[in-house]
């Protein structure tokens, strides 16, 4: 397993993942509360050339580093014109240093493909597509707000593969609205049909802020008191959706590697798997988060600060942390209390973090890698609470490795709090 800072390549770099924000969408669906908008050309050209001027300022601070993986997420990466993204992906390879195999992705909704995208794409090094379908209903995904039909899903799926990508992810979310195990069951068989690499699928969340919080959340606050909701599934049929979700999955040679993602054999997101193993990152763009030297910073949530210029610079960062004193480091300081957004770990945040991230994973955390990354034992930190979820079943061990039981994965957001030290 890989060490978050001292994990040396070949030549001496260290690992680093990059992501690229893209906040830009057609229009937001009624569900999402990811920070996107629709904009016009003239901003979206701004947007661009700030993604540019990043890359270029934080890739002369990053000599020491390799890049592992890029991802190009949103809002509707898609959206743009093919150019710019080969422009973006120009800079990236101007600026850092790639491994000689990176895994580059790009996410990508139906109805804002078409070939001459597709071949940008591919001449450019992306090698990795995750097309956002989240039903193969065409009344669920209306429901949802998506732009798209599943018809148009299935034309840029097949034209994905008669451009030469070989790897790709469908997403898809279940217990939506009137959604039933057969519904879903049918979205999940015509997904497999296509043969794709990866599956990534999630449960509906009712988040604050969206149309579908103003029209569920009365029946979300139902089934939470244990009351027959209205339009939502019922938890028992959600947890079911989850089952069949995993039988079904696994029956056509799926592994599930996380949660909520299931892959051929050797096909995981190396992105992702580097995100929860605790991989170092810097995310450019609205927002955009980076996990760096012990430092964690975001960028402006607000467009019109970031058009301004108001970006992270990692020297900017570095300068900042060597400003705080050693009592301020352990502040446990928020990146909305700083004015710089920087929040410096503190030995028992990274411990907490390697847990509860960790944990999402099947294969759980090491008992090594815990000793090798922090010079403790896990039984030292953690055995009270190791020996209670273990009791309740919760958590299993084999050899050195501790994980989610299936009964642990279906109350997970229980049992990765209780691994919260403060």
């Amino acid at each position: 397993m890989e060490h978050t800072t001292d994990f040396l390549e070949k030549d001496s770099r260290k690992k680093l993942e990059l992501y690229l924000h893209i906040p830009f969408c057609v229009k937001k669906c009624s569900y999402c509360d990811f920070l996107s908008m629709p904009a016009d050309e003239t901003v979206r050209r701004h947007y661009i050339h700030m993604l540019l001027k990043e890359i270029q300022e934080n890739g002369t601070y990053c000599k020491e580093y390799q890049v592992s993986t890029i991802f190009f997420g949103g809002g509707t990466p898609s959206l743009l014109p093919g150019a710019q993204i080969a422009e973006l992906m120009e800079a990236l390879q101007e600026n850092f240093t790639l491994d000689a195999d990176p895994e580059i992705t790009l996410e990508c909704n139906p109805g804002t493909l078409d070939r001459q995208k597709l071949s940008c794409y591919k001449n450019s090094g992306i090698n990795r597509l995750s097309l956002g379908l989240q039903s193969a209903n065409d009344r669920e995904l209306q429901l949802l707000g998506r732009i798209h039909s599943f018809e148009e899903f299935l034309e840029n799926f097949a034209a994905a593969r008669s451009m030469g990508f070989r790897n790709i992810n469908v997403d898809l979310i279940s217990a939506l609205p009137g959604q039933t195990i057969k519904s879903w069951s049918d979205t999940l068989k015509k997904v497999l049909d296509l043969q794709p690499e990866h599956i990534s699928a999630y449960s509906l969340m009712i988040e604050e802020g969206t149309p579908f919080y103003e029209t569920y959340r009365e029946d979300e606050m139902r089934r939470e008191r244990g009351e027959r909701p209205r339009y939502l599934p019922e938890e028992e049929t959600e947890r079911e959706m989850y089952v069949q979700t995993r039988i079904i999955l696994e029956q056509e040679g799926f592994r599930r590697y996380e949660i909520s993602n299931f892959a051929r054999p050797g096909r995981e997101c190396r992105h992702n798997i580097g995100y929860w193993r605790g991989t170092p990152y810097l995310g450019f763009g609205l927002g955009s988060s980076s996990y760096i030297e012990g430092m964690r910073y975001t960028n402006p949530c607000r467009l019109e600060e970031y058009l301004k210029g108001s970006c992270r610079n990692l020297s900017r960062i570095r300068k900042k942390r060597w400003d705080i004193t050693s009592q301020e480091r352990h502040m446990h300081e928020t990146p909305e209390s700083s004015e710089d957004s920087i929040w410096v770990l503190s030995k028992q945040e990274q411990m907490e973090e390697f847990m509860f991230l960790g944990l999402r994973m099947t294969e759980g955390i090491s008992r090594k890698e815990f000793w090798n990354r922090f010079q403790a034992e896990l039984s030292q930190i953690y055995g009270d609470v190791l020996q209670k979820l273990q009791s309740q079943g919760l958590l299993a061990q084999k050899e050195e490795h501790i994980f989610l039981t299936e009964a642990g994965i279906a109350v997970s957001n229980y049992v990765l709090s209780e691994f919260l030290l403060s």
